[in-house]
């Protein structure tokens, strides 16, 4: 195999590193000048008292002008800085003798989560765990580097081969020797990690920084796709991301040109069949794209920090609109609206929310506010706890959200002081001819009754769904089946009519008194 001009200088180099490193190098040179003396006599002893010292000084000289890696005091891996000079040093190896490498990053999941719960110090020993067990399942001669708190860089000594299949074996290791439990506190905890992955040769830009940044786009798409997920970077992958990147420089645009604001979808009581509420519910309404579904910018406003911000502005536009309604005479109970974890940390919330209220000159009783059954699940005493406790005390109620997919204790409705349940979809689907879904909604109307709390059922589609709730005794409906989400300018029509439809009850006519005194 013929190497180059700079490959041989590169090889000569790293020979020449590795024989001023070996601990035999003093019992060398008197070898080297007997030899010497023995073949050329003086005159070769000569050139090898000059040329050997100034060889090793070249040497030397050429360490010092690498800058070592600095090394993370935690974990012992290297840190970020110089990374991509270092990844570019070894692409330049991996051309220079015909072989490949592969980049991975890793990410745990729920990394901020870990670190409130157990505080930095423990963190810092399940990353240095994390960290032994990932040099243990990788070759001594692989580069890791600690790019942030729960995030790890693996680039691979020059490979003679290798292909998708065998990364992705590679990442299937890796995940498995960080998911063995660790114990903080006597107590076992589990860790998942999101893995993003590019071969070399699949990087669109063949440097140092490209192929990085090709890494991150396939953890970004693993943490997407997240938890435990592993992704392989791709073409198509490097150009969704670029949409995603601008559909949030438009999204946030949007969100203060007016095209990002609330829809409303009604509950209906099952009991009377009348209006008992509206939910307030964000859509973008693209003046060129026509209506963006929420699973593509609500990811996109959560990535610009934006939440808060959109949680004002649906705030304000269902106030507005009870408001109105009001005015035209068409009075709707209550609007509801889901309120972020985000949200939910701020402080200021009760605070911001009562001036709102009083704004529009609203009672707060008409102002539901909705908490996914996640952040119930796992909020302990502390500044959320406090503003949903302090919301209720105000006078607004609580609707826990998609209850059945968390973990929501019955320690925890009572906490929080929550007043309904709502039904998630995925229990409410076929529950009119499937048995097991009908056992499952039973389950929960028991629970709720004996708690003393009312229900909501979401995602009700079909008659026969409607018909089985109501007689099963949940006390409201919402879904397609009854209305789509609409803008507020079509809600008045809606209202008039679905009311107008209503069968009123029959008329009871009196008795005579005669008959009605013979009446037993």
């Amino acid at each position: 195999m013929s190497l180059t001009k700079p490959g041989m200088a590169r090889a000569t180099l790293r020979v020449l590193n590795e024989v001023t490193e070996s601990p035999l190098l003093p019992a060398m040179f008197p070898a080297m000048a007997m030899g010497g003396f023995w073949i050329g006599g003086e005159p070769v002893l000569a050139l090898l008292a000059i040329g050997v010292p100034l060889l090793w000084l070249a040497v030397l000289i050429s360490r010092a002008k690498v800058r070592p890696a600095r090394v993370d005091p935690v974990t012992g891996l290297q840190l970020k800085e110089g990374f991509s000079e270092r990844v570019e040093t070894l692409l330049s190896d991996c051309a220079s003798s015909g072989r490949t490498t592969i980049c991975f990053m890793i990410e745990v999941d729920d990394g901020a989560e870990l670190t409130e719960r157990f505080g930095g110090d423990a963190c810092d020993r399940v990353a240095d765990t994390l960290a032994a067990r990932l040099r243990s399942a990788m070759r001594g001669t692989d580069c890791f580097v600690r790019l942030s708190d729960w995030r790890i860089g693996v680039v691979l000594s020059p490979l003679r081969r290798t292909d998708i299949e065998t990364a992705v074996q590679m990442a299937a290791r890796l995940q498995a020797e960080l998911e063995e439990p660790i114990r903080i506190d006597r107590a076992p905890v589990y860790i998942s990690a999101c893995i993003g992955f590019c071969l070399a040769a699949r990087a669109p830009d063949k440097s140092g920084a490209g192929l990085i940044d090709a890494t991150v786009a396939a953890l970004d798409e693993a943490r997407r796709h997240g938890p435990g997920a592993i992704r392989a970077f791709s073409p198509d992958l490097q150009r969704n991301r670029k949409q995603r990147v601008a559909l949030i420089d438009e999204a946030a645009r949007a969100l203060d040109d007016g095209q990002i604001c609330a829809w409303y979808q009604p509950q209906i009581c099952t009991e009377t069949g009348r209006i008992s509420g509206l939910e307030a519910l964000a859509r973008w309404r693209h003046p060129v794209r026509g209506l963006i579904p929420p699973a593509d910018f609500l990811p996109a406003l959560e990535a610009a920090g934006l939440m808060e911000r959109l949680g004002e502005v649906i705030l304000f536009h269902a106030l507005s609109t009870l408001r109105d309604l009001d005015r035209e005479g068409l009075k709707i109970p209550q609007v509801g609206i889901n309120f972020t974890e985000t949200e939910l940390r701020n402080p200021k919330l009760v605070e911001r929310l009562r001036w709102e209220i009083d704004r529009f000159n609203l009672a707060p009783e008409r102002l539901t506010v909705e908490i996914l059954e996640h952040v119930v699940a796992g909020t302990p005493d502390d500044i959320v706890s406090r503003n949903i406790a302090d919301l209720a005390a105000l006078g607004c109620a609580i609707d826990l959200d998609d209850f059945g997919t968390g973990h929501a204790s019955i320690t925890s409705l009572r906490r929080f002081a929550i007043d309904r349940l709502k039904i998630d979809r995925s229990f409410v689907v076929k529950c009119d001819t499937d048995p097991e879904q009908q056992r499952m909604v039973t389950m929960i109307l028991t629970m709720a009754e004996k708690l003393g709390l009312d229900t909501l059922a979401e995602g009700v589609e079909t008659l026969g769904e409607n018909a089985l709730l109501a007689q099963m005794g949940c006390g409201h409906v919402q879904g397609f089946g009854i209305a789509v989400p609409m803008p507020a300018e079509n809600l008045a029509d809606w209202i008039t009519d679905h009311t107008a439809r209503i069968a009123p009850p029959p008329a009871i006519t009196p008795l005579p008194g005669p008959a009605r005194r013979n009446t037993p």
